[in-house]
């Protein structure tokens, strides 16, 4: 795991010098704190850096930038290949290969060389992020993994390409002249991240998962740089769609088994200490089980716990622990210790993010990185395998009102939002009334949330708003208009004719790589902690994308495919409980001890100042909230991060 950055100089800025690049370099300190390089060609304007963690041969031969044997490549890179060994197997068929060391780095660029980039990348198994400068071709080449795992920022600033692991590297090179893209911040409201390629500043992209992007150092080609795919989720959820898995349940169970011990396997390969996340839930309960029936000692498992009952799940996995023999550390944070956080978000995250998760994420990271300098983590088990509360209600709610015609539903939309509370109760209460039973108590209940619904006329525009924070973000970004995105443009979705698979498409292709992987990643590397993600393997996602929907959702209950594997390992009695997620108890901070440091940044005259937010819907949330009859805390959360990250800005 480490830092990677560079550039091309296509001015006369004479910005290709040693100086430049350590400014990009050093500002991903956090990310390699082991090792630095550089390395410059000035013939073609091209540099190269990095930040280097030592995971995998941690001697001078996993030094980078490394060239490749005959010269020709040049590459930094970020990540992991948990198949070197066997891609170096089948290079070196004869055993009279020189070998310098025995780094995935090096054997990644003897595959280019022997088989060309992308057949080379198409083998990899793992999760990386590198740049490759082929200096005969005099083309640079960008490449994220499949899934997004590893981030990688790029774009323009005058004359010169940039390109990063984190948008600090970008913004530390003398050329940055970085614009808010208002646009992005209006999806970050509607999302609480900003989804892939924008990012929070105009000419700056994020490298899609899965794609290439090719730069020549001559110019040629470069305008527009469009990023070409080498793996395609669709193509994975659309054929797993059209075939399914045909064995038994058994066979499927086992199929799972088998493809989760080899990933962790291969997973658990270091040079250095490792362990894992617990947190007592299905997923992360699997990753370790799996682990520790792999594992000639105790593997090091950590969690931490919340003095607020309804937040802390340290119990549960002590008991998970215990019964798999795990070498068990837990801290139980207050309140003090999760809001000393708070001022270090816009750091960490380099531009804004909302996910209040980010905070007890970054609080074990913290408390891994005392004791290993790898972890695995339970992460994507909920988006392969069903594990979310809306795959089930957008289910239930499209089954209740799908079948009324859309002029239907849009009269009875018109006619409830105009209707007083007693007049509607007493209508609802007559006998033989038009709507089914569970509709009435919905309409009862969540009135506002009812009228939009009623308005959806189909199943992707149902999941959009689910998903959505502020449901009218352009009414509160000024001057801004959402993009389109993965979740709104109808040429990029898959075809798929089940809700379920198609909400866990979007959700594969969104919410995972821009929110999950975005939060987890630098979380952990701000504490210089690699982590592994072990459901990512491509191999188990392309299986799961064959696993029925059947499979996953049961009499109610989520993950039975993966439950069954678990339960393999450990009983049932000490998993089954009512899902609580990654949390911290914000709303009731913000009413406590966050208040007036919220109340700092909701500044009715600040907001004006500033010119980005509208200061009317902003307050009037605030003012809901701190009032106790709504609890707004995700909307405020988004106004909140990208507030503090704003006034980051003139102290980075």
């Amino acid at each position: 795991m480490c830092g990677i950055a560079g550039y091309i100089d296509f001015g006369e800025n004479n910005f290709l010098n040693e100086a430049a690049l350590l400014r990009m370099t050093n500002a991903l300190a956090h990310r390699g704190p082991d090792d630095e390089g550089i390395w410059l060609d000035k013939g073609s304007g091209v540099a190269l850096g990095h930040r280097r963690l030592s995971i995998l041969d941690i001697s001078p031969s996993g030094h980078q930038p490394m060239h490749s044997s005959s010269g020709r490549y040049v590459i930094v890179f970020n990540g992991e290949i948990y198949n070197h060994n066997e891609i170096r197997g089948r290079i070196d068929e004869n055993g009279d290969c020189k070998w310098r060391g025995h780094s995935d780095t090096e054997c990644m660029l003897a595959a280019i060389e022997k088989w060309g980039l992308l057949p080379a990348v198409k083998g990899f198994v793992g999760m990386f992020a590198f740049a490759l400068w082929d200096r005969e071709e005099r083309v640079l080449s960008l490449v994220r993994d499949r899934l997004g795992e590893k981030p990688l920022y790029y774009g323009w600033s005058g004359r010169s390409f940039l390109f990063g692991s984190e948008l600090k590297a970008l913004r530390a090179h003398p050329a940055w002249r970085g614009e808010i893209n208002r646009d992005a911040l209006a999806l970050l409201l509607r999302h609480n991240y900003i989804p892939a390629p924008y990012s929070i500043f105009r000419d700056v992209s994020k490298l899609l998962p899965g794609t290439v992007l090719n730069i020549r150092a001559d110019g040629v080609g470069n305008d527009p740089a469009v990023p070409k795919p080498y793996w395609s989720a669709r193509e994975i959820a659309e054929l797993g769609s059209r075939e399914p898995y045909g064995g038994t349940e058994n066979e499927a169970i086992e199929r799972l088994d088998c493809l989760l011990r080899s990933s962790i396997k291969q997973q658990m390969v270091a040079d250095v200490p490792l362990g894992a996340f617990l947190s007592g839930g299905v997923d992360s309960s699997t990753i370790v089980a799996l682990m520790q029936a792999q594992s000639p000692r105790p593997v090091k498992s950590f969690t931490i716990g919340f003095q607020e009952r309804d937040f802390d799940e340290a119990q549960y996995a002590k008991v998970i622990a215990l019964h798999l023999g795990t070498d068990h550390a837990e801290l139980y944070v207050t309140p003090k210790d999760a809001l000393e956080v708070i001022p270090r978000l816009p750091e960490l995250y380099d531009e804004p993010f909302s996910d209040s998760s980010q905070i007890p994420t970054f609080l074990i990271s913290r408390l891994a990185r005392r004791s290993v300098t790898v972890s695995l983590s339970g992460d994507a088990g909920d988006e392969l395998f069903a594990g979310y509360g809306r795959y089930r209600r957008a289910r239930s709610i499209w089954g209740t009102i799908g079948w009324m015609p859309m002029p239907a539903r849009r009269a009875a939309a018109t006619v409830l939002a105009a209707m007083p509370q007693r007049a509607l109760e007493s209508i609802l209460s007559l006998p033989g009334p038009a709507l089914p039973e569970r509709l009435r108590r919905s309409v009862l209940a969540r009135r506002q949330k009812v009228m939009e619904f009623m308005k959806i006329d189909n199943r992707v525009d149902m999941y959009l708003r689910l998903v959505s924070h502020w449901a009218a973000p352009e009414a509160v970004v000024v001057a801004s208009e959402e993009p389109p995105t993965r979740l709104t443009d109808r040429a990029s979705q898959a075809d798929l004719k089940d809700f379920t698979q198609t909400m866990l498409f979007l959700d594969l292709v969104s919410y995972l790589p821009d929110d999950i992987l975005v939060k987890v990643d630098r979380a952990a590397m701000g504490t210089s902690l690699e982590t592994r993600l072990p459901f990512l393997d491509h191999r188990v996602v392309e299986f799961a994308w064959k696993v029925p929907v059947s499979m996953k959702i049961r009499n109610g209950g989520s993950k039975w495919l993966l439950r069954q594997v678990l339960y393999k390992y450990v009983p049932p009695k000490l998993i089954e409980r009512p899902k609580a997620g990654f949390k911290v108890p914000i709303g009731g901070w913000l009413r406590g001890p966050l208040r007036a440091w919220a109340e700092d940044l909701l500044d009715a005259g600040r907001l004006k100042s500033e010119g980005y937010l509208n200061p009317l819907p902003v307050r009037r949330k605030w003012s809901e909230h701190l009032a106790g009859n709504y609890n707004r805390q995700y909307c405020l959360w988004n106004i909140l991060m990208f507030q503090a990250w704003l006034g980051s800005l003139g102290k980075g």
